[in-house]
């Protein structure tokens, strides 16, 4: 299950509270970080503690500082190692394009920044381009531009679904460098599938000669937390409680690759990645909710944290309730938002049998884009579109998000009729009453791929030199 598309980008990241998230799993992983594990041990980075507020740089120029006397370069960058997680966060996110903005935004000194920003690209990570960037009319020297290093490390990043699996190396900023789709039936052995998926993904990072700093895997299903283990892994026929992490590392480790090998519901990590990279950038409590290649997901950013409950299964919304006579579920229930509005419920309200030719998603978008006028392909529309509005005016009224981001067909329904699903919404709940929620469609392709890319990627951004030192 997950969203895929490229509308523009939506806002800004917000600044979110302190604190490193684990890095088994998605359970506590930050969807934005403004701080680093490192950071209570170096208050030489805080704005309180070392530089007075009439002090800081402005965000649009450098003013220029006499000469430091040799050797006060190590020394300050000795101050900032704290800030080299932080740093590289705000860089990735997008929300530092110059170093006077990172000046600000960690609240040091012009040339600790420097300093820092002068590591991170000694790192391989970012570029610093001094060539004029400033803002037209700003006092003192322009900014230096930083941006991800686009020949950095990368992480490799795995999609199991149940038409196969997707395999691809992502670097820093949620940039995908390279893809590999594998269209094959999903085994109920979750190690032959595994297997195949790292395979592919090793073969790319040799096409490439890229450095590997970890893999990270999306499957669609709850994964128990801190197990690692697939809950209901019902539309690949795996057996339940499979221990996917585990198989998964191993992989990793016979393929010779060197990192943390992490895994995680696809649909958290679709959220994690928008949150990040996409159409949730701002939103301090985003829903997500997606339907992929078979059943409905849905994930939750609270607070500015991805939120995955007490063992990782927080946010099963495909057995919610939303046609109590509707089709018989996997789950063991009836007319859950599972088999109600996912590509397969679509193809059939349609009057359509699928064909083994192309995934169900597909099948489901190629139909909705091409013969939406037909009348049976209306009506199976407006019939998905209301079970879908339901389901996510309960979540409205519980979890009172400021900020709906829907993925793979939800997305597509979204395009084809909006106001239908804003009405249906606003009805049915009395917080869309109030003002109405933005329902916004996803805007990242393979957005679940990059945010499992953003699990390998995390402890990096927590400690990059640990990490790298790690991996070298």
């Amino acid at each position: 299950m997950n969203g895929n598309g490229a509308p523009p980008r939506v806002g800004d990241v917000t600044t979110v509270s302190a604190g490193t998230g684990k890095t088994d799993g998605t359970q506590g992983v930050p969807a934005t970080a403004a701080t680093g594990p490192d950071t209570a041990a170096a208050p030489a980075v805080s704005a309180a503690s070392q530089v007075p507020a009439e002090s800081q740089p402005s965000a649009a120029s450098e003013p220029s500082v006499p000469t430091a006397p040799a050797g006060s370069a190590r020394t300050k960058l000795e101050r900032g190692r704290g800030a080299l997680g932080p740093a590289l966060e705000l860089v990735h996110t997008g929300r530092a394009p110059t170093r006077a903005v990172l000046t600000a935004e960690l609240g040091v000194t012009r040339a600790t920044a420097g300093a820092v920003a002068a590591e991170l690209e000694a790192l391989g990570l970012i570029r610093v381009d001094s060539r004029p960037g400033g803002a037209g009319g700003a006092q003192g020297r322009p900014s230096h531009r930083l941006s991800v290093d686009e020949n950095g490390p990368v992480a490799l990043a795995a999609q199991v679904h149940s038409d196969g699996f997707r395999a691809a190396l992502v670097g820093l900023g949620g940039r995908i460098v390279a893809t590999a789709p594998g269209r094959v039936p999903v085994s109920a052995d979750p190690a032959q599938v595994l297997g195949a998926v790292v395979e592919a993904g090793a073969a790319l990072l040799a096409q490439t000669g890229r450095r590997c700093i970890g893999a990270g895997l999306a499957v669609p299903s709850a994964v128990a937390e801190p197990e690692g283990t697939a809950l209901n892994p019902l539309h690949l026929a795996w057996p339940a409680g499979s221990p996917v992490r585990d198989v998964f590392a191993a992989c990793v480790k016979a393929a010779g690759i060197d990192g943390p090998a992490l895994t995680g519901n696809d649909v958290n990590l679709a959220a994690l990645a928008e949150h990040r990279h996409g159409a949730g950038r701002g939103a301090q409590h985003l829903l997500c909710v997606a339907t992929g290649h078979r059943g409905v997901g849905g994930a939750l950013v609270l607070d500015g944290r991805l939120h995955s409950g007490s063992s990782g299964l927080a946010l099963e919304v495909g057995h919610l309730t939303v046609n109590p006579e509707g089709r018989a579920c996997y789950c063991g229930s009836r007319g859950c938002l599972d088999v109600e509005a996912d590509p397969l419920a679509f193809l059939t309200a349609a009057g359509r049998t699928p064909g083994p030719e192309v995934s169900l998603l597909q099948q489901a978008r190629d139909l909705l884009r091409e013969e939406h006028a037909e009348p049976g392909v209306r009506a199976a529309t407006e019939e998905l579109i209301d079970r879908l509005g339901l389901g996510l005016a309960g979540l409205v009224n519980i979890l009172n998000p400021d900020r709906i981001i829907l993925g793979g067909l939800h997305r597509e329904l979204l395009h084809a009729d909006p106001e239908r699903l804003r009405a249906v919404v606003a009805d049915r709940s009395l917080w869309g009453r109030s003002g109405g929620v933005p329902i916004l469609p996803c805007t990242l392709d393979h957005n679940s791929l990059v945010g499992a890319a953003e699990l390998a990627w995390q402890p990096v951004l927590d400690d990059p030199l640990g990490a790298l030192g790690a991996a070298a």
